[in-house]
């Protein structure tokens, strides 16, 4: 494999800039998500992940400009391992220590899936998913993450998913005024520091500057809930647990893989987008997997590529991997060094970052002008929203794929078979006109006992249905001439259609020929058995003349 990949010692300065300004920026987050996804006690691991994931993806990923690191979608699956796990009676207190294990097991099969996924070359269908589906997925995240930090903000405990957690907040509403207070401080902080003073010290950052200090001036140490105690020094090596609960921990795996592949390469794209670079969709698959395959074995949570990150990377200089992993050395440092002031960080401060996150990461714009733009597109993307926040991330993702690409293909269809006369194809002036003079004079001198039916574009099995219902016509003529000279590829479907229409025609004792196909499809026909065809059209209008001489 190969290791080095876009790096450039020439830009040092601009990478070495670049990683610190996002390790700034990345501090925060990683504390948040950790505590959104693992609760209290979790934020350390969440910090573990951004330093593990964020070198290694960095040194072997296919990205060169990209920062890696826990991101809101994984910090939400993760919350739903701990949630699925918690429903079969594993205790979810990190303090009891069996569902760490546990989760850091799906984290590592994660990983492992995908540098399959990357080996396997299957990057560049990850990126394919219809924008309809990674819209309404990506709002879902966004809706799931405000949801489920309700109840810190407010100051409330709360567990489980969108259901569960809005439900305790509802029945137990007991709102802390001092975690409203933390809650307040920080929401200003984050949506109204201007510009001018963001670009130097990011407002997440700003926000546990002031916040964090203030809240121990003026409430005290028991008045809030805290991130608590945290483990000194670098982590240390721990296997996962892989017992019983095998089918819960892989399907986790497979979600964290499929959804951090897709965060990874959407990612990607941007950093495409504002570096002029291109990136390797198949060797950034591998060094994500490398990174949470290894981050699981050091309690670290999972990542992926990071939008905000990343583009605040690119922005203060980075264009190499060299970013990347200075960010992660950075945060190593900070984690080595800066344990005991993190542990007064109040939740309900996190919480207020992450309300932020989430409006952040839900597609506003999309959701405003989707259906203006199409009712289908519309529905596809409300309807994946909806299965994101109350049903299940990877069905949500796997079923909208599936419904999109079923109305692309009807759309794509109806285009195949536009044109396609319902009752007469080629009869009327109209249509003769479209053919040159010569091959237009050919058909009048068959006196209408020719029927010349065209079909146009790229075949799928979708015009299959359109080629089949137009079979009973050719009982209404002496020859059937099938024109496929403007037909590039052909399904199977839409061949094995093709080869009815012709033994439909040999059935009613009917001349049959296939005009203009090129190499590919003429070999496609060849093995289907299909015969009588000719090289042109126009030969076969020649040879059609012939037969009724």
């Amino acid at each position: 494999m190969e290791i080095i990949n876009g790096f450039n010692l020439k830009n040092i300065r601009g990478d070495i800039l670049g990683g610190i300004t996002a390790a700034v920026v990345a501090l925060p987050l990683a504390l948040a998500f950790g505590n959104a996804a693992l609760g209290p006690g979790g934020a350390i691991y969440g910090l573990y992940g951004a330093v593990v994931v964020g070198f290694l993806a960095a040194l072997f990923g296919g990205t060169p400009a990209q920062v890696s690191g826990p991101t809101g979608p994984m910090s939400v699956t993760v919350a739903g391992v701990v949630a699925g796990l918690a429903a079969v009676g594993v205790p979810r207190d990190l303090s009891a220590g069996q569902i760490l294990p546990l989760v850091m097991a799906a984290v590592v099969i994660g990983g492992l899936l995908q540098i399959l996924f990357g080996i396997l070359k299957l990057g560049k269908y990850i990126t394919l998913v219809p924008y309809s589906v990674v819209s309404g997925f990506m709002s879902g995240i966004g809706v799931i993450i405000i949801a489920l930090q309700i109840g810190p903000l407010l100051g409330i405990s709360t567990r489980g998913g969108v259901v569960e957690s809005l439900s305790t907040v509802f029945s137990n509403f007991q709102p802390n005024g001092a975690a409203i207070g933390v809650a307040i401080m920080t929401l200003g902080i984050v949506f109204l520091t201007p510009r001018k003073i963001s670009q130097w010290v990011p407002s997440p950052l700003l926000a546990l500057l002031i916040v964090t200090p203030l809240s121990i001036l003026i409430f005290g140490d028991g008045a809030l809930d805290r991130i608590g105690e945290i483990p000194r020094g670098v982590p240390s090596l721990s296997f996962p647990s892989f017992n019983q609960y095998f089918p819960i921990i892989f399907k986790a795996g497979l979600v964290l893989a499929v959804l951090g592949a897709i965060d990874s390469l959407l990612t990607s794209l941007v950093a495409d987008n504002i570096s002029q670079t291109r990136h390797n969709s198949d060797r950034e698959l591998i060094g994500q997997g490398i990174g949470n395959a290894i981050a699981g074995l050091f309690s670290g949570l999972p990542g992926a590529g990071a939008t905000m990150r990343t583009v605040i990377n690119v922005k203060s200089g980075g264009s190499t991997p060299i970013s990347g992993m200075v960010h992660s050395i950075v945060l190593l440092i900070v984690l080595v060094g800066a344990g005991p002031l993190a542990e007064q960080i109040p939740t309900a401060l996190l919480a207020g970052i992450l309300i932020k996150v989430g409006l952040d990461i839900i597609d506003w714009g999309f959701l405003r002008r989707a259906h203006k733009l199409s009712l289908k597109t519309a529905v596809v993307m409300y309807g994946v929203l909806l299965m994101t926040v109350f049903w299940d991330l990877i069905w949500a993702v796997l079923v909208g794929v599936f419904i999109a690409n079923m109305l692309t293909i009807d759309s794509i269809t109806e285009t195949q078979l536009e044109g396609m006369d319902q009752d007469n194809p080629l009869s009327n002036e109209q249509s003769k006109n479209l053919l040159p003079s010569d091959e237009k004079a050919l058909l009048d001198r068959c006196s209408g006992e020719v029927m010349l039916f065209r079909l146009k574009g790229p075949l799928s099995f979708g015009a299959a249905k359109g080629i089949t219902e137009r079979m009973m016509l050719v009982r209404n003529y002496k020859i059937l001439i099938l024109d496929i000279t403007d037909v590039p590829r052909l399904g199977v479907t839409a061949t094995l259609a093709i080869e009815d229409m012709m033994q439909e025609a040999k059935n009613n004792s009917r001349k049959a020929f296939v005009a203009g196909a090129n190499a590919k499809v003429k070999e496609r026909l060849s093995k289907f058995g299909v015969d009588g065809i000719i090289e042109t059209r126009k030969e076969a209008l020649e040879a059609a003349l012939n037969e009724l001489a």
